[in-house]
């Protein structure tokens, strides 16, 4: 009996040594699984509703006013498309709206970090003056009249840079990259300066390469918002049809869909033949999917700077 006592001991220290890393490997089996479900229910929850919206839009009119529409549309059709589309001028508004939208974002990055550099040069005395000027355009505005009469008086109402020159510099833009700079080591401004080259040349060939991270994170902000801004089309070039935006006459558009008592369908050109296939809702949808596809369609190109361009900053000894 005493020789078996300590075999049986070791028997049960074995089990429960054995059955110790299977404990242990229930949690990440269970952690992994309830992040796998949440995950999946998270991102069913975010994409349904941009979901819903296309198959509303490729839905009939009449047929949408019924509900019950999920992830497949009941009674296809392109009539909503067809609506919005119907109207010539959506084409040049379109042009337009890239145009602005590449315009804006180029000068803006470019002249916000340059401005950004310049401000976070400790050598240079007027810094901390200018950046309290900035600063407080983020707290003060003059309002939409005096604004109006600036450009009024700068000679671009009915031009198309009243859409690029307000925006040029952000403030806040300003402050996030300047930050930014602050993190680059500068030793390598210093190096660059002992071999002779010069502030441009140092902005051209250190900063701005090295500032990718933050800058593409900046311009996907300046994107979207001169791609979604209609106000100041509304504004400043309301008179001028070659001139108005993407955005505004979608605005436009489904404002004449929803006001139309009678048949919303005639509104900006949709036939009568069409008016049981097109609805104010179902335009809203149209509309909806036509302004975001463009601007979604950027961020698979800025993807990599977000992710793998973080790393394109860091200074390897």
């Amino acid at each position: 009996m005493t020789k078996k006592t300590p075999l049986s001991g070791l028997g049960n220290t074995t089990a429960l040594s054995v059955r110790r890393p299977g404990g242990r490997g229930m949690e990440p089996f269970l952690f992994n699984t309830f992040n796998t479900i949440f995950m999946v229910l998270l991102v069913i929850v975010t994409l349904y509703p941009f979901l819903n919206t296309i198959v509303v839009s490729f839905n009939a009119g009449n047929d949408t006013i019924r509900g019950g529409l999920y992830l497949w549309p009941r009674d296809f059709t392109l009539q909503n498309y067809k609506a919005v589309f119907a109207s010539g001028t959506i084409y040049n508004a379109f042009l337009i709206s890239v145009a602005r939208t590449v315009l804006s974002t180029v000068l803006n990055i470019f002249l916000t970090t340059m401005l950004a550099y310049t401000l976070s040069r400790r050598d240079y005395i007027f810094r901390k003056l200018i950046t309290t000027i900035f600063v407080l355009t983020m707290y003060f505005n003059a309002g939409l009249i005096p604004g109006y009469f600036l450009m009024k008086d700068l000679h671009l109402i009915n031009s198309f840079w009243v859409y690029v020159l307000p925006s040029l510099i952000s403030a806040f833009n300003l402050i996030v990259i300047r930050t930014y700079i602050y993190t680059i080591p500068e030793s390598l401004i210093e190096s660059a300066k002992i071999d002779g080259a010069g502030d441009f040349r140092i902005f051209w060939r250190i900063i701005f390469p090295l500032c990718k991270p933050v800058l593409a994170t900046i311009a996907l902000f300046v994107a979207v918002g001169a791609w979604n801004s209609w106000f100041d089309a509304f504004l400043y070039t309301s008179s001028r049809q070659e001139l108005s935006t993407l955005q505004y006459e979608l605005m436009k558009l489904l404002s004449s869909s929803m006001n139309a008592n009678s048949n919303p369908s005639v509104a900006n050109g949709v036939g009568v033949e069409h008016s049981t296939q097109v609805t104010p809702i179902s335009i809203r949808a149209a509309v909806t999917i036509v302004a975001s596809v463009p601007i979604l369609l950027v961020y698979p190109f800025m993807q990599k700077y977000f992710v793998v361009g973080l790393n394109v900053g860091s200074v390897k000894e």
